[in-house]
């Protein structure tokens, strides 16, 4: 059993990026990462950390926080899951642990894929 959770807003942030420009199958095969702030500092309102991109198109800005990672898309996600730890607002996907960003990143899967 983990005792240990990621719950730090830039670390979250991190696994999202690699998760997003990992996995090359289907809609994701496009998504790049562009223009990170390697060194982001965390803030209460969310600090822009970087862009992604589909196939050249912006699709998301990623905000960090001091406790969680925001996906802030161009749409409204196309599912909501039902996890304590993502919350969706709108356009805004809220990752509150670093064992929600698989789930974030079916959710803009699914979003791109229509």
């Amino acid at each position: 059993m983990v005792k240990d959770s990621i719950s730090d807003g830039r670390r979250i942030g991190q696994l999202l990026a690699s998760e997003l420009t990992g996995l090359q199958r289907g809609p994701l095969s496009g998504v790049s990462v562009v223009d990170a702030d390697r060194d982001v500092e965390p803030t209460p309102a969310g600090a822009f950390a970087y862009r992604v991109t589909a196939d050249g198109t912006e699709v998301a800005v990623v905000e960090v926080t001091p406790e969680t990672a925001r996906l802030v898309l161009e749409q409204a996600p196309v599912i909501a899951p039902e996890r304590d730890d993502i919350t969706v607002d709108g356009t805004t996907v809220v990752v509150h642990s670093g064992a929600a960003v698989k789930t974030a990143v079916d959710m803009l899967e699914r979003s791109l894929s229509g």
